[in-house]
């Protein structure tokens, strides 16, 4: 077992007001905490938050019924309920451990904590933000992460060649978010959205990823803040970017940091298992710092989402990982009569990872289609009363795969 030198004995080492900064650095290395609504510090493990389950509501009353009259009953103030469910907040033990060399060490003039500090911020950092987005190595009384809550809620958009429609449109990455009765205020994307996003512009021309300069962060995307984490954690197979109200994310930290200096003993992989470190052998000691933190999404019933069972206030924007198999177009052979309109729809299978539903619409004849013939992004085909094509062919091509395709044929009838 690993000899255990006590704090009191390396006091020069660890200066107690560090622990406090190392705190403070490690909410700002971790791009979730930043963005995150901090509560008060939890005084036990468990902290438990009342989330509103259940609105009340409000009526008109009749101030001047009188008592006896056909309309007293007007005048009586109707009772309303409202409930809270109960979320809670489990505090988690989150250590990490930094090899430090001897020679280091035996070096008076050495600055040891301008070298340590900013390391042990970043490996708590991302450990607290793979936990939390993607619910890497998190604890059993830990939530799942943000991303596998948001694919359990359908609020995954998988990206197209279209970008702007994939984040700015209908149906896109924000909407999802405001379709759950939620107002965005923050994204978190991977580095290389960077270069996706420089392109983008509104119907003005006017650019809609710049740099923020009034802002709490050096960029914005439609006017909401922009993070890209750089720690190591964030994983653009997983999201390209997510977006969310951020304010529905809460942390609170149980305590402050606690230290142990080892100067035998091994350090190994978490993950593989491999020796990484012998500190005999290699002349070092190995400096362990321990946290305990907890977080939670109350995701309360609100307004808008009341009725919705899958309510929740982030939303992915997620890589085409997958493999497109097959584009089905319904109805297949429909009979439209000139002057009116059939509605379409296009199912897209995958294999392999997140795909694209996506697909674009054409409609075509044997000649020239009317000027009114025409189909939506939506695949509704409206045919102009002047057509005089007897067939008609609709199409639906996938985005993400051009190659898969489907079409149906279309009788057109009428004089």
């Amino acid at each position: 077992m690993a000899d255990i030198i006590d704090r009191s004995r390396l006091s020069g080492l660890i200066p107690e007001p560090v622990t406090r900064e190392i705190i403070q650095g490690a909410v700002t290395e971790s791009a979730v905490l930043r963005m995150a609504r901090r509560l008060p510090n939890m005084t036990s493990k468990t902290q438990t938050l009342n989330v509103l389950d259940a609105l009340p509501t409000a009526y008109f009353v009749n101030g001047e019924a009188t008592t006896g009259a056909s309309d007293s009953k007007a005048s009586l103030k109707k009772t309303t309920n409202m409930a809270w469910d109960k979320k809670k907040i489990y505090a988690e033990e989150i250590a990490v451990i930094v090899p430090i060399p001897e020679a280091v060490l035996d070096d008076s003039d050495y600055d040891i904590w301008s070298q340590v500090r900013p390391r042990l911020q970043e490996a708590f950092g991302k450990v607290i933000d793979a936990a939390i987005l993607y619910g890497t190595d998190k604890p059993t009384s830990w939530r799942e992460g943000l991303v596998p809550s948001a694919t359990t809620a359908n609020a995954v958009v998988t990206a197209t060649s279209d970008i702007f429609k994939d984040i700015m449109g209908e149906g896109g990455v924000i909407a999802k978010v405001e379709e759950s009765g939620y107002i965005p205020n923050g994204v978190m994307a991977a580095i290389q959205m960077r270069a996706k996003l420089r392109g983008l512009v509104d119907k003005n021309g006017q650019p809609i990823f710049k740099t923020d300069m009034q802002g709490d962060t050096r960029y914005a995307l439609d006017g909401m803040s922009m993070y890209f984490p750089v720690n190591g954690a964030y994983d653009p197979e997983k999201s390209l970017a997510i977006v969310g109200d951020w304010s529905q994310l809460v942390y609170a930290i149980r305590q402050d940091m606690t230290f142990k200096i080892f100067d035998s003993g091994v350090v190994q992989d978490p993950t593989t298992g491999d020796i990484l470190y012998n500190l005999m052998q290699n002349d070092m000691v190995a400096l362990r710092a321990v946290m305990r933190l907890g977080w939670e999404v109350p995701n309360p019933i609100n307004a808008y989402n009341a009725d919705l069972d899958n309510a929740f206030p982030f939303a992915v924007y997620a890589a085409a990982t997958g493999t497109i198999s097959a584009v089905d177009v319904t109805p297949a052979t429909p009979t439209v009569e000139k002057g009116s309109g059939q509605q379409f729809a296009a199912s897209v299978t995958g294999t392999g990872g997140p795909y694209s539903t996506a697909v674009t619409w054409s409609v075509s004849g044997s000649s020239a289609v009317a000027a009114g013939t025409q189909i939506s992004a939506a695949g509704y085909l409206a045919v102009d009363a002047a057509e005089t094509n007897t067939s008609l062919t609709v199409t639906a091509k996938s985005k993400q795969d051009s190659s898969k395709t489907d079409t149906a044929t279309v009788t057109v009838s009428g004089g």
